[in-house]
C-alpha cells in the first residue's frame, strides 16, 4: 500500500507528497476547466502515469530479454470528452530504439495492455496507438 496525501492549497491547486519518499508535486485545473494550467491537472497526471507505466514495463522486458531499450520514447495525448467531463481517448506514440526489428516492436506493444494503469480506466475510453 502507498499513501499520498493531497492538500488543497487554493485558487484551483492542490499539493500531493508522496508518503514513501515525501516527493510533491502541484496539481492545477487547466484552463478549459476554469483553472490557470500552471502545472499537471489530475487528467494530466494520469496520462502521464499511464505513459510512464507503459514504458517502464517495456524497459522490464528489455532488460529480462538483454535487450538495449535506451532511447525508447513514448509520447501521450489526452483528449477529453463531455457529458460527463471525463477523459475520452490516449493516443500514444512509440518511439522504439533504432535497431528494433518489427517482431521486436510488436512484441514490446504487448506492455501497453500489460500496463495496470490501462487496466484500470473504463473500457469507454478509446485508445489509439501508433508506432514511429
Amino acid at each position: 500500500m502507498t499513501e499520498i496525501t493531497c492538500t488543497y492549497t487554493g485558487d484551483s491547486e492542490t499539493a500531493l507528497v508522496h508518503g514513501p519518499t515525501g516527493t510533491t508535486l502541484k496539481t492545477d485545473l487547466p484552463p478549459d476547466n476554469g483553472g490557470k494550467g500552471r502545472c499537471f491537472s489530475p487528467t494530466d497526471l494520469l496520462a502521464a502515469a499511464f505513459a510512464s507505466c507503459t514504458l517502464t514495463i517495456m524497459g522490464k522486458m528489455a532488460a529480462a530479454r538483454g535487450d538495449d531499450f535506451t532511447g525508447a520514447h513514448l509520447s501521450i495525448q489526452k483528449i477529453m470528452a463531455a457529458n460527463p467531463r471525463r477523459v475520452g481517448e490516449f493516443v500514444l506514440e512509440i518511439t522504439f530504439p533504432a535497431h528494433f526489428t518489427q517482431e521486436q516492436k510488436k512484441f514490446y506493444l504487448s506492455a501497453v495492455n500489460a500496463c495496470p494503469v490501462h487496466q484500470t480506466l473504463s473500457k469507454d475510453v478509446k485508445l489509439t496507438v501508433r508506432v514511429l
